[in-house]
């Protein structure tokens, strides 16, 4: 596994050529060409993999590598794995585009922010859509229906999760004052990742600021935001326990972060190397979700209340006067999917 944190050693220039290379490739492609239905043993493959998270998000750094050792080790180290992370090779928003072009063959990613292009993955970023973690991680169990339904989906627009880690709710977190009513994020300027979460901000209030998690901390610093919507490990991912003061506890929303790939690519992989993917995509969903969880609860909680943050807890009438003012999101959120019917079949099986 080769890890390149410096240069980008002109790859990026490839999501300008890769178009035209994808039609000579297909047009001088041979009919022998590897694919999922070829037999014998599959030939050694090395997998571009990307992501824009770097090495200080602790909770999450450990799943990739233990996807990619678990992969190489299934193959008999038949896949090997060029590893680009901190946005060396794609920034966040680039890499959806460069898996589409080929730049990268697969990425780790959370859905926030590919969720306006497949805005079925929302249907887990809604607010106060669980009571608890348990259930959140439940309901996207790696062998579970939404999970297939999910896949499903994406698969019309040629992406497929191997292996998701769903990470804890999303807190809001502020510089000046707690936030303990809706009111009191009136005229707030509060950074989202995405566009649900932008709505979410919206309906309590606040103006939502679309930003990289990169791009927080300076914000938060020079006073161009007010606060940020996140879950805790951006926070000391990010360091950003040294500006902000307060972090208002409870289910603001939730995302995941995937291991995604074309679903064109996969299926035309050789069974072997489809099976060690997919076996390292359930080491990913299991065991990395139990080290984040860990790190959460052992790590990130005291490294944030030590530097003197304080974490505000809300009473049932507190959250229930939230959980009001954000349901207009949710009706937002149904009628960006393509359909009505199949916004309806994920909200049965992520409540189920």
């Amino acid at each position: 596994m080769r890890n390149i944190l410096d240069i980008k050693r002109g790859r990026r220039k490839l999501l300008v050529l890769a178009s035209s290379l994808t039609l000579f490739a297909a047009a001088c492609g041979t009919a022998d060409e590897g694919g999922g239905n070829g037999g014998g043993d599959a030939e050694p493959l090395e997998i571009t993999a990307a992501t824009y998270i770097p090495p200080s998000y602790n909770d999450l750094y450990g799943g990739f590598t233990k996807y990619m050792e678990t992969a190489e080790e299934a193959s008999g180290g038949n896949l090997t794995f060029d590893w680009y992370d901190s946005g060396t090779l794609l920034e966040a928003d680039q890499l959806v585009p460069g898996l589409t072009q080929g730049v990268a063959d697969m990425i780790f990613t959370t859905s926030s922010y590919i969720s306006s292009t497949y805005p079925i993955l929302g249907v887990y970023e809604l607010p106060f859509m669980l009571d608890d973690f348990e259930a959140q991680r439940e309901a996207l169990a790696v062998d579970g229906e939404l999970r297939e339904f999910l896949n499903g989906q994406l698969k019309e627009q040629n992406l497929m999760s191997l292996g998701t880690m769903p990470t804890t709710f999303q807190w809001i977190w502020t510089v000046d004052e707690p936030v303990t009513t809706p009111e009191d994020l009136r005229g707030l300027r509060i950074r989202v990742a995405g566009p649900l979460e932008g709505r979410t901000v919206e309906a309590l209030g606040g103006s939502p600021v679309t930003m990289s998690s990169a791009e927080v901390y300076e914000a938060l610093e020079r006073g161009t935001i007010d606060g940020v919507l996140s879950y805790i490990g951006t926070i000391p991912g990010r360091n950003l326990q040294e500006v902000v003061k307060y972090g208002t506890a409870a289910n603001f929303g939730a995302y995941s972060v995937d291991a995604y790939v074309s679903s064109d690519w996969f299926e035309g992989l050789p069974q072997e190397h489809q099976d060690a993917l997919l076996e390292a995509g359930r080491t990913y969903s299991e065991e990395g979700t139990a080290k984040m969880l860990e790190v959460h609860e052992g790590e990130y909680r005291d490294t944030i209340e030590s530097a003197g943050v304080e974490i505000v807890e809300l009473d049932e009438e507190q959250v229930a006067a939230f959980q009001e003012a954000v349901e207009p999101s949710y009706d937002q959120w149904r009628s960006s999917v393509k359909d009505e019917a199949t916004a309806d079949k994920a909200l049965e099986l992520m409540r189920q």
